[in-house]
């Protein structure tokens, strides 16, 4: 999937505590949604359908991806 990303406004999660390891997320067009590594914004990114993305953040509130 090719998408434009040069206009992508990422932000990092009120979660983050301000830290430099982080993930930043960005809202895109059609609903997708971007993640990238923030230590290396010019580097390759992630591409979620809105499907894609509420599967991944549901599993994440249900602890699916906790380590055992």
């Amino acid at each position: 999937m090719g998408v434009d990303l040069s206009g992508a406004k990422w932000f990092k999660s009120s979660h983050s505590g301000g830290g430099q390891d982080c993930v930043e997320a960005a809202h895109l067009d059609g609903g997708l949604v971007g993640v990238r590594d923030s230590k290396n914004p010019t580097g390759p990114a992630l591409v979620f359908t809105p499907a894609e993305w509420d599967a991944f953040t549901a599993g994440m509130n249900d602890g699916e991806f906790d380590r055992a």
